[in-house]
């Protein structure tokens, strides 16, 4: 499964907005500008993210001098799960279209792997939707995961 740049860039954005934008209650607000050249994401794609994250309720929106975006909640109540699905990325490792009758081999069955990359897909859910920005800006991510033990047999 490869996340796409919009769900990458709307994470990435977010987790900048976190860090330099003032308290949620706060006035100060970040202009996208700003955003977008520090993170290198060029800024009329940054305009359509925040469109949809606002839409989603995840930011709140100034105009004029001294406007911007900050977050609408605090950093450590939002999930990476909420911002990536608020930008319509979806959250899969099928190749399956849950708008359609046809399975993953564009006939009516599923391939032989299809529970396989569906739990893959419920499990990185679990995952984003465990892990705030607060995480991120804190460096809590890096060693959630634990590998299991090996469980060979020796021959």
């Amino acid at each position: 499964m490869k996340l796409s740049t919009r769900g990458r860039y709307a994470v990435m954005a977010m987790a900048d907005l976190a860090r330099h934008a003032g308290a949620v209650g706060s006035s100060e607000h970040v202009p996208l500008a700003e955003i977008a050249r520090r993170q290198e994401i060029s800024l009329p794609y940054l305009e359509q993210l925040f469109g949809k994250l606002r839409r989603g309720g995840l930011v709140v929106a100034t105009r004029g001098p001294g406007g911007g975006y900050r977050l609408a909640q605090p950093a450590a109540e939002m999930r990476i799960a909420d911002i990536i699905v608020a930008v319509d990325e979806p959250i899969k490792a099928t190749r399956c279209r849950s708008d359609s009758s046809k399975g993953c081999l564009g006939r009516t069955g599923r391939c032989l792997t299809h529970d396989l990359w569906e739990e893959l897909g419920r499990q990185i859910e679990v995952f984003l939707g465990s892990v705030t920005l607060a995480d991120v800006l804190e460096h809590r991510v890096l060693g959630r995961a634990r590998p299991i033990e090996s469980a060979r047999v020796a021959a």
